[in-house]
């Protein structure tokens, strides 16, 4: 059985000309980067080679561009790094979106468990903030504002440009979590203004366990992970070698392909949902025109998604309820919830995601199984 793989916002396929440029970093120059014999020097040149190439890719110095394990790790960083360094300001005031990733919200409820106050903003029923609410939750107080790029469960995008500004005037740093968005949007973290930006390699056909944190120079926040001087003092441990350099590559050819990719998901988007309109009872969660071509959360009416999954997988439909990393959970979604979803709407809403693997035939056939499952979960 042929598998259709539509849960790419979870993890993409490492793209075939990436893995063969990280060959050598296993097998040749596997040395650590900061030993000081010819095979670690030259594990060293392949991370400042990757690193100079992401930076530009982002619009960043190299010195402001940090390799990490990925996108939890970064998101974990900026933002409990961030706020207890503004702490040392008398700034104890967090706010960031219910709606971020499990990454972030875990941070932000460490960080309530260490005293600080912290305001969770809502969303519309569109999934996006309002400004009115983030201007008025941003205080003199605000030493930290978090608003991630696009959701990874609806794919909405939020107005990261204005909500820094707002930040900056109250003197806050400003972060996103740019995982989801790297992928489809082109990133300029100068034309941004963001202080600090989230990625991770494998949503972008790169390597799990590797991503990146841009802070700005003038920046200062505290280390997440000690116990070594890698990455100019602020994140111990043996940097991944191969991990970085197909984190680089990855990203450079998600680039050069981004709008051809774009318009591909767009048009496979529409297709799905043309070869289900027969279904009645299916509405799409979050809003249409603010959002990344890649991900269509649907809800199908009467219809519970792990049921739906169960049945998808097995007639070879790879998909998903929503963030892979909350997969274990019986809960409804934290992102459709936050959005005035009730309970069982959520739990009968999906996620398909996109990829520039994917084909029309296999989109197709997924819609034929879709319209077939669910009818079939519909007559009991």
């Amino acid at each position: 059985m042929k598998r259709i793989y539509l849960d790419n916002a979870a993890t993409t396929p490492t793209d075939s000309d990436v893995f063969e440029k990280i060959k050598p970093y296993y097998t040749e120059w596997f040395g650590n980067p900061d030993s000081p014999h010819g095979v670690g020097r030259k594990a060293m040149q392949a991370v400042d080679d990757a690193r100079d190439r992401l930076a530009a890719l982002i619009g960043a110095n190299p010195n402001e561009t940090y390799f990490t394990s990925g996108g939890t790790e970064s998101d974990n960083w900026a933002i409990l790094g961030g706020a207890r360094a503004k702490r040392k300001e008398g700034k104890t005031r967090v706010v960031i979106s219910a709606i971020e990733h499990h990454a972030a919200l875990y941070a932000a409820n460490t960080l309530q468990a260490e005293g600080f106050e912290v305001a969770f903003l809502p969303v519309n029923a569109g999934g996006r903030v309002e400004m009115n609410e983030l201007e008025r939750a941003i205080t003199p107080q605000t030493g930290l504002v978090a608003l991630m790029w696009a959701n990874n469960e609806t794919g909405v995008l939020q107005p990261i440009e204005q909500a820094c500004t707002f930040a900056h005037e109250q003197g806050a740093l400003f972060f996103t979590d740019a995982v989801q968005a790297a992928p489809y949007l082109p990133i300029d973290v100068k034309a941004l203004g963001v202080d600090m930006l989230s990625l991770s390699g494998h949503k972008f056909h790169g390597l799990k366990g590797s991503g990146a944190l841009y802070i700005k120079n003038s920046v200062k926040i505290e280390k997440l992970v000690g116990g070594g001087e890698q990455e100019r003092g602020l994140r111990g441990g043996t940097v991944n070698v191969a991990g970085v350099v197909a984190l680089s590559a990855a990203y450079e050819k998600t680039r050069k392909e981004q709008a051809q990719t774009n318009a591909k998901l767009q048009k496979l988007s529409e297709l799905f949902r043309k070869e289900i309109s027969s279904l009645k009872g299916v509405t799409r969660n979050g809003e249409t025109e603010n959002a990344l071509p890649s991900i269509l959360n649907l809800r199908l009416e009467g219809v519970e998604n792990t049921a739906f999954l169960y049945k998808m997988d097995l007639r070879g439909v790879c998909l998903a309820a929503g963030s892979a990393c909350a997969s274990a959970s019986v809960k409804p979604s934290h992102v459709l919830t936050a959005m005035g979803l009730t309970e069982r709407a959520a739990k009968e809403s999906v996620r398909l995601s996109f990829g520039k693997t994917n084909t029309e035939e296999e989109i197709i056939e997924a819609a034929r199984l879709t319209v077939q499952t669910v009818n079939e979960l519909r007559q009991g």
